[in-house]
């Protein structure tokens, strides 16, 4: 009986991701066919409806980090992972009422492709070159520890469920990933991240619920956090000071202050057909977050109280899926944990290629040279998160917050200013995505504070003010942006 209890679940979960796997390439094969030029490569011709772009855009953002990141955080912090639900969704809010109707409007008035086109300016403009190479830079390397922690994630799920070696489950991982990125192009990214982020809605609102009937519902669960002989003052943050709370909680916001930065998330918005899809794309986008962040604390919580010592705190879910679930449905919970990977990981390898074939290339056309060198990015970037991820393994929530805040910081700022004010000066553009970046690399490497509050916040502000800085006197804007924004 043991032994058939083995075989099943591992044969079921094969055959389940060979069929998922199966499905998102059938995917990226229609979407090939639909893919004629550059626009319809890097935004799929701008003809988004509301559906898939808030399913695309939040499945983008919410990487393994959602659904492990989060969750192991809870499970590992108690009560203080609370902050992390109106952190995401700031950002949620953020991008979709300020962000996404101005970028919609200003990235069609410019013709550009891609964030760092939109931020590089016009053909003439003195600063455009080095602006795409800077963004291009900042990309790959960000996007590098990004993937890793996706390929990290990926690794953890495979060696857990099949009972692998880790360097082997990490490498297998990755090949799917990879194997599936190298098919496609923005439509197929955008479809099967909106079918992956229904996979992941579900999941948070199934595993949850079971878990707290498990517990005995949520008065128990809560009875239970506060068993730990933590006072009411520090239950919350746990923390040393009341200042120091303050500054946990401040530190984590800064996460929601970062979404605008992500060039994988923010190309969405420039990508929707119509701008009066923007409101009900808003609606589901954090409608979806609201379900995602806080099922997954939820989930973190209930594994407090049903598993009191778990070597991984990351693999929470996982753990969860595999005591409460049938096997059939365990399955299914790891092939929705590689949904969260592709669906981050897939985007951020599309945008590394358009870095190259595009941004590095001046915005210039496409050939079938440049795609080639494209292609050959994904893979070099592939082949250098695997050895990070197996040679240099980290906890993925920290490596995921390190290389989001590198992007928001050298994009973020930038972006906010020139959508608000107006087009930025030259030497003040290149000075504030430099700063930003460079520092937060600096900053992370230095002592941590309370929430990360000094790496999360100092770039931000210090990127902010050059942007603000360099703007050009505020003119009057077009009647295309003064007219009604949603």
């Amino acid at each position: 009986m043991f032994h058939w209890v083995m075989i099943y679940p591992m044969n079921y979960l094969i055959a389940t991701l060979v069929f998922y796997q199966l499905l998102l390439l059938s995917i990226g094969w229609w979407a090939s066919k639909r893919t004629e030029d550059n626009e319809d490569f890097y935004l799929g011709g701008r003809k988004l409806g509301a559906v898939v772009a808030a399913l695309s855009a939040s499945a983008s953002s919410s990487s393994a980090w959602s659904l492990l990141g989060v969750s192991g955080a809870a499970y590992a912090w108690g009560l203080p992972a609370i902050w992390l639900i109106p952190s995401t969704l700031l950002g949620f809010f953020i991008n979709w009422f300020w962000v996404a109707p101005r970028l919609w409007q200003q990235s069609r008035d410019n013709h550009a492709l891609t964030l760092t086109e939109f931020l590089a300016g016009p053909r003439n403009d003195p600063a455009r070159k080095t602006i795409m190479r800077i963004g291009a830079a900042v990309i790959l390397f960000s996007f590098t520890f990004y993937i890793a922690a996706q390929f990290q994630a990926a690794g953890h799920t495979f060696a857990s469920a099949l009972d692998m070696n880790p360097a082997a489950a990490i490498v297998l991982g990755a090949a799917i990933v990879l194997a599936y990125v190298m098919l496609g192009g923005f439509w197929a990214a955008s479809i099967t991240d909106s079918l992956q982020g229904i996979l992941m809605a579900a999941s948070a609102v199934v595993l949850p619920l079971i878990a707290l009937i498990a517990i005995g519902g949520p008065g128990v669960l809560l009875a239970s956090l506060d068993t730990d002989g933590i006072s009411t003052s520090m239950l919350w943050t746990r923390q040393e000071s009341t200042a120091a709370g303050i500054g946990f909680v401040i530190g984590l916001a800064g996460i929601g202050l970062g979404y605008p930065g992500q060039p994988h998330v923010v190309n969405r918005f420039m990508a929707i057909e119509k701008q009066a899809a923007i409101p009900t794309a808003r609606l589901l986008a954090i409608s979806w977050a609201m379900v995602i962040y806080t099922g997954m604390v939820i989930l973190g919580w209930s594994g407090r109280v049903l598993m009191t010592s778990l070597g991984n705190s990351e693999q929470v879910l996982f753990e969860l899926a595999r005591q409460l679930l049938p096997s059939v449905f365990a399955g299914i919970t790891v092939s929705v944990i590689l949904s969260a990977i592709m669906s981050t990981a897939d985007s951020q390898l599309l945008v590394a290629a358009s870095s190259v074939s595009h941004d590095l290339r001046n915005g210039r056309a496409a050939t079938r040279e440049s795609l080639r060198q494209a292609r050959w990015v994904v893979l070099i970037i592939g082949v250098a998160a695997i050895a990070l991820a197996i040679f240099s393994p980290a906890a993925i929530f920290s490596r995921v917050l390190f290389a989001w805040q590198a992007l928001a910081a050298a994009f973020g700022p930038l972006l906010i200013i020139t959508l608000w004010r107006g087009p930025v000066r030259p030497g003040w553009r290149i000075a504030a995505m430099s700063s930003g970046f460079i520092l937060t690399v600096l900053i992370s490497w230095a002592t941590e504070t309370p929430g990360d509050i000094a790496e999360r916040y100092i770039p931000l502000l210090v990127a902010l003010a050059l942007a603000w800085t360099g703007t050009k006197r505020r003119q009057e804007p077009p009647a295309s942006v003064r007219r009604r924004t949603y």
